[in-house]
C-alpha cells in the first residue's frame, strides 16, 4: 500500500463513518415525536445513548490497541447497522431506547481507530517522521462534508419517499443503515490491519487505570479543572439546540415532513458556521489579546445565540424560521471560536503523554453535560415551554464566562515536541 492509497482510503472511511450520522440528524427527535414520544421521552432515550458511549468511550480505545483497529471500526458499523435499522421499524419508548444502546456502542467504538489506523499506516510507509498533518486535515474535512450532505439529504427524504411505501421519516435511518453496511464492507476489503505493537488481553486490566488516571488528571490542576467545566456547558448547548430546535422548525414550517427538511438545511448552515468558527478562532485570539480572552468572546456569542433562539420562540412563518437559522449559524460559529481554544489551552496544559487522556476525558465531560441537558431540558420544555429551557441554557453558557475570567497558567511543562498536529473537529453533541 503506498501513501496516497492509505490517504484516499482514510478519507473514505471518515466520510462513511459520518454519513449515517448526518443522515438521520434532521428526523431523528421528529420520528420519535410522531411515533409517541413527548419531549421528556426523548430526552430519556438520547441520555442512554450519551451514557452507553460514555461509559465505553476509554475501555474502546483500549480494546483496540489490543485486538486492532479494523476490527474495532468492523464492529462499530455492524452495531451502526443495527441501531438504524431498529430505529426505522421502532414504534414505542423501549424499541429507541434499545436503538440508543446500539448507537452509543457504535459511537464509542468508532472514536479513535480510524485515525489510529491511518498514522499506524503512514509511519509504516514513510517511517515515524512522515508528515501527518494533510492526512488529518483531510480525514476532518470529510467527516464535515460527510455531516453536511448527510442532514440535507436526510431532511429531503421524507419529502420524496411514497408514504405507501415506507413511513416518510423513517427513510432517513433506513439509508443510514445501508450506508453503514457500506462501511462494513469497506473496512473489512479495504483497511488491512497495519504493523504496531499489540497488548495481550490480560492487557485490558489496564483499562480502569487508564479511566482512573485520565480523572485524576483533569482535576489536578485548576486550568483542566475549568476547561472542563466549559466541555460540559458546551455539551449543554448543543443538546438544547438538537434536543428542540425540530420541533420548532417542524412547527414553524408546518408538517413534521416539512420541518424536517428545514431543519437539516437549518443544520448544515450550522456545520458550515462550525467550520467558520474553527477558522477564526486564531484571529479571535490575537484581537481579544489571548485565548482565555478569546473563548469569553465565542462563547458570550454562543450564549447571546441561544437567548435570541428564547426571544424569537413565538415569531411564526418565515420571520421565525429566518430568525431560528441565523440564531443557530452563529451559535455554532461562537461554539467553534470557544472549542478550538479550549482545546489549545487544554494542550498546553499536559505533556504529550497525557494527551489522550485528557482529551478523551474532556470529551467526556462534554456528553456527561450533554445529558443533564436531555433530562433536565426536555421535561423543562414540555412544562414551561421553548423559551424558558433555551433561556435556562442562555443564562448557563454566560456564566460560563467566569471559567475564564483570571484563567490560570498551565503548569510549567518542558517543551512538547509532537509530530502530529492536534486534530480539530466540527462541535458535535452525544446524539449523533
Amino acid at each position: 500500500m503506498t501513501a496516497r492509497s492509505a490517504f484516499r482510503r482514510y478519507l473514505l472511511v471518515s466520510f462513511l463513518t459520518w454519513l449515517p450520522v448526518g443522515l438521520m440528524v434532521a428526523s431523528m427527535v421528529l420520528l420519535m415525536t410522531e411515533r409517541g414520544l413527548g419531549l421528556a421521552q426523548i430526552g430519556l432515550v438520547v441520555t442512554v445513548f450519551s451514557l452507553v458511549a460514555v461509559s465505553l468511550e476509554l475501555p474502546t480505545g483500549g480494546f483496540a490497541d489490543v485486538v486492532g483497529r479494523r476490527v474495532v471500526l468492523a464492529a462499530s458499523a455492524a452495531f451502526m447497522v443495527a441501531a438504524l435499522a431498529l430505529i426505522s421499524v421502532s414504534t414505542t419508548f423501549w424499541m429507541f431506547v434499545a436503538s440508543g444502546v446500539l448507537k452509543g456502542v457504535a459511537r464509542a467504538l468508532s472514536s479513535g481507530p480510524a485515525t489510529s489506523w491511518y498514522v499506524d499506516t503512514l509511519h509504516g510507509i514513510e517511517g515515524q517522521d512522515a508528515d501527518l498533518k494533510p492526512g488529518l486535515a483531510g480525514g476532518s474535512a470529510m467527516e464535515s462534508v460527510a455531516l453536511c450532505a448527510g442532514v440535507l439529504a436526510g431532511g429531503a427524504l421524507p419529502l420524496l419517499v411514497p408514504p405507501s411505501l415506507i413511513f416518510p421519516l423513517a427513510a432517513p435511518p433506513l439509508v443510514g443503515a445501508v450506508a453503514a453496511v457500506v462501511l462494513l464492507v469497506v473496512v473489512i476489503i479495504a483497511m488491512p490491519e497495519p504493523a504496531h505493537e499489540r497488548r495481550s488481553f490480560g492487557g485490558l486490566r489496564e483499562v480502569p487505570v487508564t479511566v482512573a488516571r485520565g480523572i485524576r488528571l483533569a482535576l489536578r490542576g485548576a486550568m483542566l479543572r475549568r476547561l472542563m467545566l466549559a466541555a460540559a456547558v458546551s455539551g449543554v448547548v448543543l443538546t438544547s439546540i438538537e434536543l428542540l430546535t425540530p420541533g420548532r422548525l417542524a412547527e414553524l414550517a408546518g408538517t413534521a415532513e416539512s420541518g424536517s427538511l428545514a431543519y437539516a438545511v437549518v443544520a448544515a448552515l450550522g456545520f458550515a458556521g462550525s467550520a467558520a468558527g474553527s477558522s477564526l478562532a486564531p484571529r479571535a485570539a490575537r484581537l481579544a489579546g489571548g485565548s482565555a480572552r478569546g473563548a469569553i468572546a465565542g462563547t458570550v456569542l454562543m450564549a447571546l445565540s441561544v437567548a435570541a433562539l428564547a426571544a424569537t420562540a413565538d415569531l411564526v412563518g418565515v420571520a421565525g424560521l429566518v430568525s431560528a437559522g441565523l440564531a443557530y449559524v452563529a451559535l455554532f460559529v461562537g461554539l467553534a471560536v470557544a472549542g478550538v481554544l479550549c482545546l489549545e489551552m487544554t494542550h498546553k496544559a499536559v505533556t504529550a503523554a497525557e494527551r489522550t487522556t485528557v482529551t478523551s476525558t474532556s470529551s467526556l465531560s462534554l456528553q456527561g453535560g450533554g445529558a443533564a441537558a436531555n433530562l433536565a431540558l426536555g421535561a423543562l420544555a414540555a412544562q414551561a415551554g421553548l423559551p424558558v429551557a433555551w433561556g435556562i441554557a442562555a443564562a448557563v453558557a454566560l456564566a460560563s464566562v467566569l471559567v475564564f475570567v483570571r484563567m490560570p497558567l498551565p503548569p510549567g511543562n518542558p517543551a512538547v515536541t509532537d509530530s502530529s498536529p492536534d486534530q480539530v473537529l466540527p462541535a458535535r453533541s452525544g446524539s449523533g
